[in-house]
């Protein structure tokens, strides 16, 4: 006879699984992913290390967890910040590139980890698949803007991708383990003020015929 597990033990299942993904996320948040080895990850989860590859068949399949769950997080938050921005679509596009940038600076690790820092095969498919997340917010609020007559025409899907990728070189840097200390936020204002003017000034002659 096949075993079914419980309700309580499918439960206890889900809350190991869980202790070992924020054990993962919170070794990557302080030193990446050098850092976050499975026998590092087991002792701060209190299990054993067969535990870890109980519920994750290899090391990459626990990074993408974890960055799956960290890079959703980020997403949500910049569309939710659009969302509740009053106002036309360039204050939005500000606010969700605004809440990006501060939560990146603000853990400089995890963002590192998540933007730019060299992963597995399996990590740099979801990093793939969570620039196309962020290109489609902002390419949501881009559409938006051109149908309310506050941006002028244009490609919204290249404009976003182009944007997103902006993003990422500007912030790449201050967030790297091996930058200076300084004021970090300096990157913000210009940051968005770029990308504003990105989608909303159109320069006539410089568009091929």
């Amino acid at each position: 006879m096949a075993y079914r597990p419980t309700k309580r033990t499918e439960a206890r299942r889900l809350a190991v699984r869980e202790r070992i993904v924020a054990a993962a996320r919170a070794l990557i948040a302080h030193g990446g992913y050098a850092e976050a080895q499975v026998s590092a990850v087991a002792a701060r989860a209190g299990v054993a290390t067969g535990t870890v590859y109980r519920h994750f068949p290899s090391k990459a399949d626990l990074f993408a967890e974890v960055f799956r769950e960290a890079s959703q997080r980020e997403v949500d938050e910049m569309a939710a910040a659009a969302a509740a921005a009053g106002g036309s679509a360039p204050v939005k596009i500000a606010a969700g590139i605004e809440i990006f940038a501060r939560r990146a600076l603000r853990g400089r690790r995890m963002a590192y980890a998540l933007l730019a820092e060299p992963v597995d095969p399996a990590v740099e498919a979801e990093r793939l698949v969570f620039r196309r997340a962020y290109r489609d917010v902002l390419a949501g609020v881009i559409a938006a803007g051109i149908e309310a007559g506050e941006l002028p025409p244009q490609d919204v899907a290249i404009s976003a991708a182009a944007m997103v990728g902006a993003i990422g070189e500007a912030l790449v840097g201050p967030l790297s383990p091996s930058a200076p200390n300084g004021d970090r936020d300096r990157v913000v204002a210009p940051l968005i003020d770029f990308c504003v003017r990105s989608v909303t000034e159109k320069d006539e002659a410089l568009v091929p015929a």
